[in-house]
């Protein structure tokens, strides 16, 4: 899987195989062949290592004992992929675990979750204590459907997301682009925001720094009732 990590062009890639039974993560395998690719490629695209990681007790376990292990350019965001069939009833004692490593967990598009969609308060009270939240760019221009169209909206409406990313997965139906769901935000929330969620933070998630401070100006900027009719 390839996750789009900024908006400056196509130059921040970070490659996200999944922990999980089915997609072994090896990370000593992936550095070396991304070390392979960057020299194909002359270093553009830059490439960076994570993992789209599920919460299960083994992988737990070795992430807890390994915090640099699965996280974004072997830093401190790990990316956090729920289950579709259920969620842990002591999730906030897992984050707690977590951060008690350095490690801080990035919920990765809950939108498109239909427990999630239903955990409005959980995640909430999850963001409360120091999870964060990734939106699939194409969730907010509707081709994930309607119900993960309208609660990606709600969360930016709540000014619950942190991080917008591609989730591409292949060059046609999911393609590592964000100018389209860039301009949206934008236009519907304000330059400052689009630039927060698309740049400034996962710059920061890449590095491994603190997220920039939120000004009011990045704050998102709903549109007027009167203006709802422009498209």
């Amino acid at each position: 899987m390839l996750r789009l990590a900024a908006a400056n062009g196509t130059t921040d890639i970070v490659a996200t195989p999944h922990a999980n039974l089915q997609f072994a993560f090896q990370p000593d395998l992936i550095n070396q062949r991304l070390e392979e690719l960057q020299r194909v490629c002359n270093g553009s695209p830059r490439i960076y290592s994570g993992c789209d990681f599920h919460l299960t007790w083994d992988n737990l376990q070795d992430a807890l004992a390994h915090p640099n292990k699965y996280t974004i350019n072997h830093h401190n965001y790990l990316l956090v992929e729920f289950s579709d069939m259920w969620i842990f009833h002591n999730t906030e004692e897992i984050f707690a675990s977590l951060r008690s490593r350095g490690i801080i967990p990035v919920i990765t598009h809950p939108e498109r979750n239909s427990l999630l969609q239903r955990r409005l308060p959980s995640l909430t009270r999850w963001i409360e204590q120091g999870a964060l939240i990734q939106v699939t760019a194409q969730s907010y221009l509707g081709r994930f459907g309607r119900s993960a169209q309208k609660f990606s909206r709600q969360l930016m409406q709540l000014g619950l997301v942190h991080f917008v990313a591609s989730d591409a997965h292949d060059t046609q139906h999911r393609p590592p682009d964000l100018g389209e769901a860039f301009t949206w935000v934008a236009k519907h929330y304000g330059q400052p925001t689009a630039q927060r969620l698309f740049v400034d933070n996962p710059k920061a998630a890449l590095e491994g720094r603190p997220l920039p401070p939120v000004t009011q100006s990045s704050l998102p900027q709903p549109r007027r009732w009167f203006e709802f009719w422009k498209r």
